[in-house]
Parts: C-alpha cells; structure tokens; sequence
C-alpha cells in the first residue's frame, strides 16, 4: 500500500481507569488494591476513519503522568506522513526514545519510556491497518532486513549485533509459512493468572482452579510472598484442585530480599512449582543469578515485566539469571524495543512468554508471542502468553482463548482500541463512573476542578 498521502494530523491522549480494587483483581503482594489503567494514545490522521491507537498500562494514580508525558512527544509524530515513519522505523524509534530533554528523566525507562510505548505502538497500530493486517501478521511479512533495521542495536553489539541478529531471522524463514499455518488453525500457548489473585478468598481460589482446568488450561500462575503459611494452604488447595499434571507457577511481585526468596521458594518446593516469578528486585540482576543458581534445576526463574529496556533483558541474559523472558511491551518502549528483546531470548535460546497481568496486556502479549513463534524463535516450546481474564469486553477486538490458547487475531491493527462509550466512562477524573456513586474520590473530584 501507499501511504504518499496519509498524514498524522493529531495526538490525543486520555487517562482511563478501571476500578479493579473493588472486586481485588489484579492484586498481588506488592500491589494489594491496583485500579488496573492507561494512558490511551490515538493518532488520528487525514484519512477518515483510519486511526492509530496505542496503551500504556499503569494501576491508578500517576496514570496523569503517562498522559503528560505521551503529550510531550506529539510534535515528533503531528505532521508527519505515516510512509516517512514506516521506511524508517529505527530512526523513528530513536526520535521517540532519544528525545534530547526528555531523554534526561530516563534515560530509557521511567514514565517517559512508558509514554513512549503508547506513542510507538500506536504508530504500528496505524501501519497495520493502513495494511489491513494484525501486527503479527504485518511482522511476518516483513523481511529480516526490514525488521533488523527497525531495532536500535547501540548498548547490545557486544552481545547482538545486525550481522547476528539478521542471521537469527534469516534461519527464522525456514517453515514460516507452516508456523502461520498452526497458529491460525491452532493458536497460540497460554497460562491464566486469574485464578490465583492473592486477595482472592480459599473458596474462590479452588472454584476458579477447577474451572480453569475445566476450560482446559494446563498452566496456572498463583500469586504469593506476604504469608507463609498462607502461601502453603493456598498452593495446597490449588494443587489439589489442578491435579498433578497442570503445571503451577508463582509470583511474588519482588516483594522479597535475595536469602529470603531463596528459603520461602524452597519451602514451596513440595508444590512442585514450575517457576518463581520476581523473586526480587527486578533490577537486582545479580540477586536473581543467586536465586537461580539456589533453586535450578527443579524450579526456574522468570522476570521481565519491570525490566526498562533491552540493556537490563541483555544483562540478565548474560548472567544466566533468568530461565523466562517476561518482556512486557508497556515498560519497554513499544515494538521496536520487543523485537530486539526477542531477539536477545533467541540469541540466548530463553523462552519468551510475555506479561500480560493488566488491562489491554493480553491484547499486546498475542501479537509479541506469535512474532516471536513466526518469524525469531520458530519455537513454541517452554513458551507461554500470560493471560489474565478482566476487562477485555472493553475493547473492539478482544482476545479469542480457546482450551488454554490463545486464537490468532484477525482484525487490522494491535488490538487494544477501546469502545468509546468505555472511554466516555472510564475516564479520570471526569467519565461518568468516577463523578458518580461510592467510586467517586476526592482526588477524582479535585483534578476534575
């Protein structure tokens, strides 16, 4: 397609929050009452009808920061032809990440680099449907070259540079075309995290354990780290409900020190967990290499979801501390960064299995996974997508999960536009929802004035 005359006329953004700590989805032992949001980017264009659209997630207060920070890089992209942008996507990354005074609040992380996300993906959004593709789809039909050129390999050549880069994606196009094939006929693997919200009570946890395993889900993620004991009877009840042969993770949201992660894990052992997820600090990169080197080979390692971008996933690559890349595509900035991170797991032979545990994540977390499985790795093997399963009736092309997998999206774009009647509702301070009835707050009521 031609894009000689397609223009991004206008950037908007808007604050839009859901009220999950009511019903304690989503909470975990760091984050016990989130209010699962985002700072919701559209592009609008000269083209009527044809939009671009982009998230980044956050749980709550600060979601205004994103919104400000997003608007501080509308010059970069208002005005300009979307062709400009798509030929040169690498150094259209760049302008976005490499802003020269915005550049000091990072550099490379923080809520400009989450704004950044937003703005970047939803530049991808409106190249796939400018191609009517889903962004997998659009990806694959990329070549090596093309999407090499899309990456920014400064900080990473001593580990991955083009050269190996472009030889991992050239040896990727043997048997693309059977890999589109399987997903399209049998989707995508996944592993549901909504069975298992720490504030759930030990009823609701064993009714959604078996009815996750009636819907046919072989993997559940349990959160844990803020009892012991509980923790115990908790993974008890889950394994008695699952059986022995799905397989059990656990989180505990960096919620513990280096030793102590290594003892509480171990004394989980007996639940036969496949992995711990943010045992620490997600920037203790030398922490998780000792907690990994405590409890391998029985139990791995998985993190990522706070990991700022492709410098700290090279690091813990390099130090063997991790067994599971959870590259979460709102921390990072966007695609371009995914790909490279993508990129790093194959050099490395490290499954990818995205985070998705927040609102318009699982949207994303497809479109990464089945990029992943196409056109770098090849492999779906010890690979999982995160689901979680609130609020996805909120947007136009929700997730499709059948029997624990995740069925390839077929619509243009990167899934995550929101209804506007959802937007009008939900937005903060001034939608509907938050000026009215017990959600009403005083710091809605203040910004809204």
């Amino acid at each position: 397609m031609t894009y000689a005359n397609l223009k991004i006329v206008d950037l908007e953004v808007v604050d839009v929050r859901f009220p999950t700590s009511v019903s304690l989805a989503g909470s975990d032992a760091m984050n016990p009452e989130p209010d699962y949001s985002a700072a919701y980017v559209t592009l609008k264009t000269n083209a009527a009808g044809l939009e671009g659209t982009g998230l980044t997630f956050t749980i709550g207060r600060g979601t205004h920061l994103c919104v400000e920070a997003a608007l501080c890089l509308r010059d970069i992209v208002v005005g300009r032809r979307l062709g400009d942008l798509t030929s040169n996507m690498g150094g259209f990354w760049r302008e976005i990440v490499g802003e020269s005074q915005l550049r000091w609040l990072g550099p490379e992380k923080g809520v400009v680099h989450l704004a950044a996300a937003a703005v970047v993906n939803a530049v991808w959004d409106l190249w796939a449907r400018a191609e009517k593709q889903p962004v997998w789809r659009l990806v694959a039909s990329l070549s090596p070259q093309q999407i090499v050129s899309a990456i920014d390999f400064r900080h990473m050549r001593d580990v991955l540079d083009e050269e190996g880069a472009l030889d991992i994606l050239q040896r990727a196009e043997a048997g693309k075309a059977g890999r589109l094939q399987t997903l399209l006929s049998d989707g995508y693997p996944a592993y549901t995290t909504s069975a298992g919200w720490l504030g759930y009570d030990d009823d609701e946890l064993r009714r959604l354990c078996q009815q996750a395993v009636a819907d046919g889900w072989d993997a559940i993620k349990l959160k844990v780290g803020q009892s012991m004991a509980d923790d115990r009877r908790r993974l008890a009840i889950a394994r008695d409900a699952i059986g022995p042969d799905v397989a059990l993770m656990i989180d505990a949201n960096q919620v513990w020190d280096v030793d102590k992660a290594i003892h509480w894990v171990e004394a989980l052992s007996e639940f036969s967990p496949l992995w711990i997820e943010e045992p620490t600090s997600p920037d203790d990169i030398l922490g998780h290499a000792k907690i990994r080197r405590a409890i391998a080979p029985e139990i791995g390692v998985a993190t990522g979801e706070h990991c700022h971008n492709r410098i700290m996933f090279k690091q813990f690559l390099e130090a063997d501390a991790i067994d599971y890349v959870q590259l979460d595509g709102c921390r990072l900035a966007g695609l371009n960064e995914v790909l490279a991170v993508l990129l790093l797991a194959a050099k490395f032979d490290k499954p990818v299995c995205p985070h998705a545990g927040g609102v318009g994540l699982c949207e994303y977390a497809q479109h990464y996974s089945m990029i992943d499985f196409t056109s770098v790795s090849g492999k779906l093997d010890g690979r999982r997508a995160e689901h979680a399963g609130e609020l996805h009736e909120h947007f136009e092309t929700p997730i499709s999960i059948k029997r624990g997998r995740y069925m390839a999206p077929l619509d243009p774009g990167f899934s995550v536009r929101m209804h506007p009647d959802v937007i009008s509702t939900y937005r903060y301070p001034d939608g509907e929802h938050w000026v009215s009835g017990r959600y009403a707050t005083g710091e809605a009521q203040a910004m809204a004035t």
